[in-house]
């Protein structure tokens, strides 16, 4: 189904379907405590931070759109036939580390926000491997049997009820505004012993890792091609970070001033409670339906978006003696082939493995992994968008988006390289 026939009855979503999509895929448990530790040890004062980690997701997103317009070849596609077909075995091996990874997360996310709903187990760790497969086994259903329409409304839903309650959960509490306005316009980092390091997280946390490659095959989906859809894609993706944004300015805010003694995904837990502490138990159970609500979404959108990454690279292993720029074909991800469908169900259970390493190893190694996709994409936008040759002379990068894809680039090492080595015990 092209835009213009689903347009007609759905035009909103139509336009800003893809956007949506992303948001709900790149806003997680992640983005729930990393938000939730900044608000507690800074407070607002680095709400500019969030703002400038969607700026930079937005630069990424909107040059992998203009890549993908210009040739009409996904980044990965662009990266094998420009940059040479090696890459393909480097991107696979990353690919199953970062599933594996994510996926555990993501599961025992789900597990520990549907255990906090709904408390019927004794011990949590138990909750959260059951109401973890369950969420999985779910969403290997819904992506299984979903078509793409079913899926972007299905997505586009759980966004609007995790922005909508996480901010009115916000505004709810109470705060200085005068303070979150100075915190949004003055860049500053409060004297803190991990001050510069939270403001880091809190920058690189905002909107989805590896996911933002999935772009391309949603933008796909909408039969979006050629430079004229530029446009339409720049406001989506405009209006995604933007999204992710509030969200995140509206988990600092919730935070700001308190003392948790929660850790990950637990410490949303206990947020909920001070928030029904200062509010109304009614509006703890809302916004434990919203922290739910973001990671469920997470999990839907990565179930049904990664899939397609092993679909074109199997596409490209497939036909590796025709790997060149004048011979290649741009093809459709089929959802209903053996490579998307084969991967999905993977994705799906494989992971569960993952499910008895302690919660918060699992979610420092996700930051690890997700801290180092975006100066790998950084580094391929600026060799593939920096060819007028290749993308035309008037979706080349320009000087200042070149100078911003630096920025990024080394801003991503700075912050995923030292956690690299944390991870691994190196120099401690």
């Amino acid at each position: 189904m092209n835009d213009k026939s689903s347009g007609a009855r759905l035009p909103l979503l139509a336009f800003i379907g893809p956007g949506l999509m992303l948001a709900a895929t790149g806003v997680g448990a992640g983005d729930l405590a990393g938000g939730a530790f900044a608000g507690m040890n800074l407070g607002v004062a680095v709400l500019w931070a969030i703002v400038l980690g969607a700026l930079f997701k937005y630069i990424i997103t909107e040059g992998l759109a203009r890549w993908q317009l210009a040739t009409e070849t996904t980044l990965l596609e662009g990266a094998v036939l420009r940059l040479g077909p090696a890459i393909r075995w480097g991107f696979l091996c990353y690919l199953l580390l970062w599933s594996f990874v994510v996926g555990t997360a993501l599961i025992g996310a789900c597990g520990v926000a549907t255990h906090a709903l709904f408390p019927i187990f004794n011990e949590a760790s138990t909750a959260k491997i059951v109401f973890g497969i369950l969420h999985s086994l779910l969403g290997l259903a819904l992506v299984w049997i979903g078509s793409f329409r079913f899926l972007e409304r299905t997505m586009a839903a759980l966004v609007a009820i995790m922005i909508v309650i996480v901010l009115a959960t916000g505004v709810s509490v109470g705060t200085d505004w005068g303070a979150v306005l100075r915190g949004l316009t003055i860049p500053q980092i409060p004297d803190h012993p991990e001050g510069v390091a939270w403001t880091l997280a809190l920058m690189g946390g905002v909107g989805g890792t590896l996911t933002v490659l999935c772009y391309g095959y949603w933008i796909r989906e909408k039969h979006r091609s050629g430079p004229k859809d530029l446009s339409l894609c720049r406001w989506d993706i405009g209006i995604s970070y933007f999204l992710m944004a509030l969200f995140g300015i509206a988990m600092v805010v919730l935070s700001d001033g308190l003392q948790l003694s929660g850790k990950g995904a637990t410490l949303v837990v206990d947020l909920a409670d001070r928030v029904g502490e200062k509010t109304h138990p009614s509006v703890e159970i809302l916004f434990l339906a919203g922290a739910w609500a973001a990671v469920f979404s997470s999990l839907l959108g990565v179930w049904q978006a990664i899939p397609y990454l092993f679909a074109d690279f199997w596409h490209l292993q497939s036909n590796k003696k025709s790997l060149s720029p004048d011979q290649f074909e741009p093809y459709q991800v089929d959802t209903r082939g053996k490579a998307y469908r084969g991967y999905l169900i993977a994705l799906a259970l494989v992971p569960l493995l993952g499910l008895g390493y302690d919660f918060q190893i699992v979610q420092k190694v996700y930051s690890v992994f997700g801290a180092l996709v975006m100066p790998m994409v950084a580094l391929t936008l600026l060799l593939l968008n920096g060819r007028a040759a290749w993308v035309g002379q008037s979706l080349r990068n320009r000087w200042w988006t070149s100078l911003m894809l630096i920025i990024i680039l080394g801003f991503f090492a700075w912050v995923g390289l030292p956690k690299l080595l944390a991870t691994f015990g190196v120099g401690q």
